[in-house]
Protein backbone atom coordinates (compact mmCIF):
# COMPACT_ATOMS: atom_id res chain seq x y z
CA UNK A 1 0.00 0.00 0.00
CA UNK A 2 2.59 2.31 0.78
CA UNK A 3 4.20 2.12 -2.51
CA UNK A 4 0.90 2.78 -4.30
CA UNK A 5 0.60 5.75 -2.31
CA UNK A 6 3.95 7.13 -3.74
CA UNK A 7 3.18 6.04 -7.47
CA UNK A 8 0.21 8.09 -7.12
CA UNK A 9 1.90 10.94 -5.66
CA UNK A 10 4.58 11.10 -7.92
CA UNK A 11 1.56 10.55 -10.92
CA UNK A 12 -0.42 13.91 -9.60
CA UNK A 13 2.86 15.80 -9.45
CA UNK A 14 3.74 14.79 -13.19
CA UNK A 15 0.74 16.04 -14.51
CA UNK A 16 0.44 19.34 -12.54
CA UNK A 17 3.97 20.11 -13.24
CA UNK A 18 3.39 19.25 -17.14
CA UNK A 19 0.07 21.45 -16.38
CA UNK A 20 1.89 24.33 -15.33
CA UNK A 21 4.40 23.84 -17.70
CA UNK A 22 2.06 24.39 -20.76
CA UNK A 23 0.47 26.80 -19.18
CA UNK A 24 3.61 28.79 -18.79
CA UNK A 25 4.08 28.31 -22.82
CA UNK A 26 0.74 29.55 -23.72
CA UNK A 27 1.22 32.92 -21.64
CA UNK A 28 5.13 33.25 -23.16
CA UNK A 29 3.87 33.24 -26.58
CA UNK A 30 2.40 36.82 -27.38
CA UNK A 31 -1.10 36.66 -28.98
CA UNK A 32 -1.61 36.84 -32.52
CA UNK A 33 -3.55 40.39 -33.55
CA UNK A 34 -5.30 41.12 -37.20
CA UNK A 35 -4.46 44.34 -37.73
CA UNK A 36 -6.44 46.43 -40.54
CA UNK A 37 -6.78 49.76 -41.64
CA UNK A 38 -5.86 52.08 -44.71
CA UNK A 39 -2.89 53.99 -45.31
CA UNK A 40 -3.55 58.01 -46.17
CA UNK A 41 -1.03 60.40 -47.43
CA UNK A 42 -0.64 63.33 -44.65
CA UNK A 43 -1.76 66.49 -46.33
CA UNK A 44 -4.78 65.12 -48.45
CA UNK A 45 -6.08 61.90 -46.72
CA UNK A 46 -6.14 60.63 -50.05
CA UNK A 47 -5.64 56.69 -50.04
CA UNK A 48 -2.19 55.90 -50.90
CA UNK A 49 -3.08 52.64 -53.12
CA UNK A 50 -0.62 49.44 -53.55
CA UNK A 51 1.58 50.47 -50.61
CA UNK A 52 4.17 48.04 -48.99
CA UNK A 53 3.12 47.09 -45.75
CA UNK A 54 5.24 44.59 -44.25
CA UNK A 55 6.67 42.95 -40.42
CA UNK A 56 10.00 44.15 -39.87
CA UNK A 57 10.50 40.54 -37.66
CA UNK A 58 10.06 38.05 -40.50
CA UNK A 59 9.91 40.72 -44.05
CA UNK A 60 6.80 39.76 -44.90
CA UNK A 61 3.78 41.28 -45.47
CA UNK A 62 1.67 42.64 -48.48
CA UNK A 63 0.08 45.69 -50.31
CA UNK A 64 -2.91 48.05 -50.26
CA UNK A 65 -5.58 47.71 -52.65
CA UNK A 66 -6.70 50.41 -55.21
CA UNK A 67 -8.42 52.26 -51.96
CA UNK A 68 -5.09 52.21 -49.58
CA UNK A 69 -6.87 49.45 -47.39
CA UNK A 70 -4.29 46.62 -45.97
CA UNK A 71 -5.03 43.47 -44.06
CA UNK A 72 -2.16 41.60 -42.18
CA UNK A 73 -1.72 39.10 -39.15
CA UNK A 74 0.97 40.04 -36.28
CA UNK A 75 2.25 39.46 -32.51
CA UNK A 76 2.09 41.69 -30.16
CA UNK A 77 5.03 43.82 -29.67
CA UNK A 78 5.53 43.59 -33.55
CA UNK A 79 6.84 46.49 -35.53
CA UNK A 80 4.53 47.02 -38.65
CA UNK A 81 6.78 49.10 -41.81
CA UNK A 82 4.54 51.11 -44.20
CA UNK A 83 6.77 52.66 -47.36
CA UNK A 84 5.35 54.09 -50.58
CA UNK A 85 7.61 55.66 -53.89
CA UNK A 86 8.12 59.33 -52.77
CA UNK A 87 6.68 58.80 -49.36
CA UNK A 88 8.29 59.20 -45.55
CA UNK A 89 8.25 55.51 -44.62
CA UNK A 90 6.53 54.82 -41.42
CA UNK A 91 6.22 52.14 -38.96
CA UNK A 92 3.92 51.00 -36.29
CA UNK A 93 4.37 48.71 -32.90
CA UNK A 94 1.30 47.04 -32.34
CA UNK A 95 0.62 47.38 -28.99
CA UNK A 96 -1.32 44.71 -26.46
CA UNK A 97 -4.76 45.24 -26.35
CA UNK A 98 -5.96 42.89 -22.79
CA UNK A 99 -8.75 43.70 -21.62
CA UNK A 100 -10.45 45.89 -24.24
CA UNK A 101 -13.49 44.12 -26.25
CA UNK A 102 -11.75 42.78 -29.05
CA UNK A 103 -7.95 42.14 -27.71
CA UNK A 104 -7.02 40.00 -31.07
CA UNK A 105 -8.27 42.70 -33.62
CA UNK A 106 -7.17 46.48 -34.57
CA UNK A 107 -7.83 49.02 -37.22
CA UNK A 108 -5.92 51.82 -37.89
CA UNK A 109 -5.64 54.78 -40.38
CA UNK A 110 -1.84 55.51 -41.10
CA UNK A 111 -0.48 58.94 -42.63
CA UNK A 112 2.29 59.30 -44.50
CA UNK A 113 4.34 62.91 -45.69
CA UNK A 114 6.13 63.26 -48.64
CA UNK A 115 9.20 62.78 -49.28
CA UNK A 116 9.97 66.33 -51.01
CA UNK A 117 13.80 66.67 -51.51
CA UNK A 118 15.30 70.65 -52.67
CA UNK A 119 18.13 70.41 -54.58
CA UNK A 120 20.90 73.09 -55.00
CA UNK A 121 20.13 75.30 -58.55
CA UNK A 122 22.37 74.11 -61.58
CA UNK A 123 23.24 75.71 -64.49
CA UNK A 124 24.26 74.00 -67.97
CA UNK A 125 26.09 75.61 -70.33
CA UNK A 126 27.18 74.14 -73.64
CA UNK A 127 30.32 75.94 -73.07
CA UNK A 128 32.56 76.36 -70.19
CA UNK A 129 32.07 79.88 -69.89
CA UNK A 130 30.42 83.11 -70.98
CA UNK A 131 33.89 84.45 -72.26
CA UNK A 132 34.70 80.79 -73.93
CA UNK A 133 31.26 81.29 -75.65
CA UNK A 134 31.78 84.36 -76.84
CA UNK A 135 35.11 83.35 -78.33
CA UNK A 136 33.40 80.44 -79.94
CA UNK A 137 30.71 82.83 -81.47
CA UNK A 138 33.25 85.31 -82.65
CA UNK A 139 34.86 82.73 -84.18
CA UNK A 140 32.44 81.39 -86.95
CA UNK A 141 32.81 84.17 -89.20
CA UNK A 142 29.31 83.59 -91.20
CA UNK A 143 29.29 84.39 -94.60
CA UNK A 144 26.78 87.11 -96.54
CA UNK A 145 24.77 84.75 -98.05
CA UNK A 146 24.27 83.14 -94.51
CA UNK A 147 23.11 86.64 -92.81
CA UNK A 148 21.28 87.13 -96.00
CA UNK A 149 19.49 83.83 -95.59
CA UNK A 150 18.81 84.82 -91.70
CA UNK A 151 17.73 88.07 -92.88
CA UNK A 152 15.14 86.51 -94.94
CA UNK A 153 13.93 83.92 -92.48
CA UNK A 154 13.09 86.73 -90.02
CA UNK A 155 11.08 88.88 -92.61
CA UNK A 156 7.55 89.20 -91.68
CA UNK A 157 4.58 89.14 -94.60
CA UNK A 158 1.08 89.48 -93.11
CA UNK A 159 -0.62 88.96 -96.51
CA UNK A 160 1.48 86.43 -97.34
CA UNK A 161 0.82 84.23 -93.70
CA UNK A 162 -2.98 85.16 -94.54
CA UNK A 163 -2.76 83.14 -97.85
CA UNK A 164 -1.27 80.47 -96.50
CA UNK A 165 -3.44 80.15 -93.50
CA UNK A 166 -6.32 80.61 -96.02
CA UNK A 167 -5.47 77.46 -97.77
CA UNK A 168 -5.25 75.17 -94.92
CA UNK A 169 -8.85 75.86 -94.07
CA UNK A 170 -10.63 74.89 -90.66
CA UNK A 171 -8.48 73.74 -87.74
CA UNK A 172 -9.47 70.18 -86.25
CA UNK A 173 -10.27 72.56 -83.38
CA UNK A 174 -13.10 74.61 -85.40
CA UNK A 175 -14.38 71.57 -87.17
CA UNK A 176 -15.07 70.36 -83.84
CA UNK A 177 -16.22 73.48 -81.91
CA UNK A 178 -19.02 73.31 -84.78
CA UNK A 179 -20.11 69.69 -84.85
CA UNK A 180 -20.47 70.24 -81.05
CA UNK A 181 -22.98 73.44 -82.07
CA UNK A 182 -25.02 71.93 -84.59
CA UNK A 183 -25.32 68.47 -81.96
CA UNK A 184 -26.16 70.75 -79.51
CA UNK A 185 -28.76 72.58 -81.50
CA UNK A 186 -30.45 69.54 -83.01
CA UNK A 187 -30.51 68.34 -79.39
CA UNK A 188 -32.43 70.92 -78.49
CA UNK A 189 -35.40 70.18 -80.91
CA UNK A 190 -35.49 66.20 -79.79
CA UNK A 191 -39.28 65.51 -79.36
CA UNK A 192 -40.30 68.17 -81.62
CA UNK A 193 -40.47 69.17 -85.09
CA UNK A 194 -37.61 70.98 -86.76
CA UNK A 195 -38.12 74.52 -88.22
CA UNK A 196 -38.06 75.08 -91.77
CA UNK A 197 -36.91 78.85 -92.67
CA UNK A 198 -38.83 78.74 -96.45
CA UNK A 199 -41.73 79.28 -94.19
CA UNK A 200 -40.31 81.93 -91.87
CA UNK A 201 -41.57 85.73 -92.83
CA UNK A 202 -38.11 86.97 -90.87
CA UNK A 203 -35.91 85.18 -92.98
CA UNK A 204 -38.00 85.65 -96.44
CA UNK A 205 -37.26 89.80 -95.40
CA UNK A 206 -33.67 89.80 -94.56
CA UNK A 207 -33.43 87.86 -97.92
CA UNK A 208 -35.25 90.59 -99.73
CA UNK A 209 -33.74 93.45 -97.61
CA UNK A 210 -30.12 91.75 -99.13
CA UNK A 211 -30.81 91.63 -102.87
CA UNK A 212 -32.24 95.41 -102.64
CA UNK A 213 -28.81 95.84 -100.91
CA UNK A 214 -27.02 94.29 -103.74
CA UNK A 215 -25.19 91.80 -100.67
CA UNK A 216 -24.84 89.22 -103.31
CA UNK A 217 -23.40 91.06 -106.28
CA UNK A 218 -20.89 92.04 -103.94
CA UNK A 219 -19.57 87.86 -103.69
Amino acid sequence: MPNLFRILAVAILACSSSGLFAQADSTASPMVVQLTGVVVEGDSLGPIPFATVYRARDQRGTITDEYGFFAIPARVGDTIRFSAIGLIQGQLVVPDLTGQEMPDRMSVVLPLGRDTVIMDEARIYPWPSRERFKEEFLALRLEADARERARRNLEFDPMALYDRMADMGSSPQENFRVLQARQAEMAGYQGGVVPVSLLNPLAWGQFINALRNGDYRKR
